[in-house]
């Protein structure tokens, strides 16, 4: 079985291994339909009108920002990693202010939402940042399209 084909420059350097599978063309396409199946961009379908999603609008005490961005960062990687419920928790801020930060949430649905105001991270979050936060807005939303390529 063949499974290496070495291309080569003139120069005799190899440049590349391009792994060349000795499956009948048949498995070869369902494995290919397979994987584009599954790297397909997310979008809003019937199984994701449960989704909760949710902007968060926030004024930041420009002398505690960096200790802020640190709670914040260890709170999202945390909500990700660990609540099956969080789907998506991105956080940006303004470029020419920086203590005005945007949260975009997307959790699966109500319930995963209400989970996710009990974990202790969420609640670590809240009382770590409360006196950093100057206001807060939260904006309900109604998804129209969520669409995002898959990181692999």
């Amino acid at each position: 079985m063949e499974a290496i084909n070495e291309i080569s420059e003139p120069t005799g350097k190899h440049t590349r291994t391009a792994w060349i599978p000795a499956f009948g063309s048949g498995l070869l396409s369902v494995l290919i339909i397979f994987m584009l199946s599954i790297s397909s961009p997310h979008s809003a379908t019937a199984q994701d009108k449960n989704n909760v999603v949710r902007i968060a609008k926030l004024v930041i005490d420009s002398a505690q920002l960096q200790n802020y961005m640190a709670a914040l960062k260890e709170h999202a990687e945390t909500a990700v990693r660990v609540e099956p419920g969080v789907l998506t928790l991105y956080a940006v801020a303004e470029k020419n202010n920086p203590t005005r930060v945007t949260v975009f949430e997307i959790y699966a649905d109500a319930a995963a939402y209400q989970a996710h105001l009990q974990t202790a991270h969420f609640k670590k979050y809240k009382s770590t940042t409360k006196d950093m936060v100057k206001s807060l807005e939260l904006v309900e939303t109604v998804p129209i399209v969520l669409a995002a390529k898959p990181r692999l």
